[in-house]
């Protein structure tokens, strides 16, 4: 069964030329990336801040990790040091969660937006191939003739849709949760601002 697979998938990637194997490394890469960004964008709690806050000063620690949950144990740590100005304190406390979300999205989005050009180079490649069979009337070749010309048309074409579209769907997806969650930072940041500050009599 499995060599069956293998030849399958070995013969797919012959077919479409040259360009296959650039194509299945962008595909594993983007995976990766995909899968690292949704393990880092989890929040660690369904709660909302202001929630987390409170239940935080009541003595009630959240028992999962998250971004969030992070960011809070942090923000509570800065604020019972009673320092001046909390604000500058919690900006580079909370900037590495903040880095954190942000890892692998430009990677991400170059491989979304290349894999397209490099199945469309494949598609070139093979018309060139096939352009070059009619001109030397041969319909089969070595390297295929026009039947592999078209052939490796259209399947670099094919894989580099398939590569492209469902990352730039989940892309989009865990962009919006990215945005969410810098969102959830900047309250957090606020409410322990404002909280310090009450709590200091300014």
């Amino acid at each position: 069964m499995w060599t069956g697979l293998f030849q399958e998938v070995a013969g797919y990637v012959e077919a479409g030329g040259w360009v296959m194997p650039p194509l299945l490394l962008a595909t594993v890469v983007l995976w990766f990336a995909i899968g690292y960004r949704f393990a880092a964008l989890k929040r660690g709690s369904e709660r909302d801040v202001r929630n987390l806050i409170r239940r935080y000063d009541k003595g009630k620690l959240p028992t999962h990790d998250g971004v969030l949950i992070r960011a809070l144990h942090k923000g509570m740590d800065l604020s019972a040091r009673h320092l001046d100005d909390l604000r500058p304190y919690l900006d580079v406390a909370f900037f590495e969660e903040q880095k954190e979300i942000r890892r692998y999205r430009r990677l991400i989005l170059t491989i979304v937006t290349a894999a397209p050009l490099l199945g469309l180079l494949g598609t070139v490649i093979g018309m060139i191939e096939t352009f070059d069979s009619l001109g030397d009337m041969s319909l089969f070749s070595q390297s295929g003739g026009i039947a592999g010309g078209i052939s490796q048309a259209l399947i670099t074409t094919q894989m580099g849709l398939a590569v492209a579209i469902p990352g730039l769907i989940v892309s989009g997806i865990l962009s919006r949760r990215e945005k969410n969650i810098e969102i959830e930072l900047a309250q957090m940041k606020d409410i322990l601002v404002a909280s310090y500050k009450g709590s200091n009599g300014d």
